[in-house]
């Protein structure tokens, strides 16, 4: 073998191990409590697309809609990790599907730290702009990304 061939090779060995190099460095779900699930439901206030992990942030609300208020006054935030954006999408979860102000459900693993953020557990109930009087729930809204 010559050395330009043995440089091209190296080459290409190269380049495909630094492409490799993200998928490698992705990160476990230790983080996460997977003994704890939680159950919330909360109106969307942000919707981050992202390539590996596509994030919800929502104020949670009681029955009522009502947003829930910690102890200084202050909106509760929650935050809930999903697949990625090409992925959900292929579900039917877009920025479309779920505008700003949807209401939804979901069941997650809650951080270890106790932080409010979390990693998908279970499905999402997508229950629309208006929560339903029977609250949000299989019964009242729409099933996405439900993991058996």
């Amino acid at each position: 073998m010559n050395t330009a061939t043995l440089k091209t090779r190296l080459l290409v060995l190269l380049t495909t191990l630094s492409l490799a190099a993200p998928v490698l460095a992705h990160h476990s779900f230790a983080m996460y409590d997977q003994d704890i699930t939680k159950t919330l439901t909360g109106r969307l206030t942000r919707f981050i697309v992202g390539a590996n992990h596509s994030q919800f942030v929502f104020d949670v609300v009681d029955d009522k809609g009502m947003t829930l208020l910690d102890d200084k006054g202050a909106p509760v935030i929650w935050g809930v990790e999903t697949g990625p954006a090409g992925q959900i999408a292929r579900q039917g979860i877009t920025v479309e599907s779920f505008p700003i102000g949807t209401y939804f459900t979901v069941t997650l693993n809650p951080l270890r730290d106790g932080r409010p953020f979390g990693t998908l557990r279970g499905g999402i109930i997508l229950c629309g702009t208006e929560l339903p009087e029977a609250g949000c729930k299989r019964e009242t809204g729409t099933v996405f990304l439900e993991r058996n």
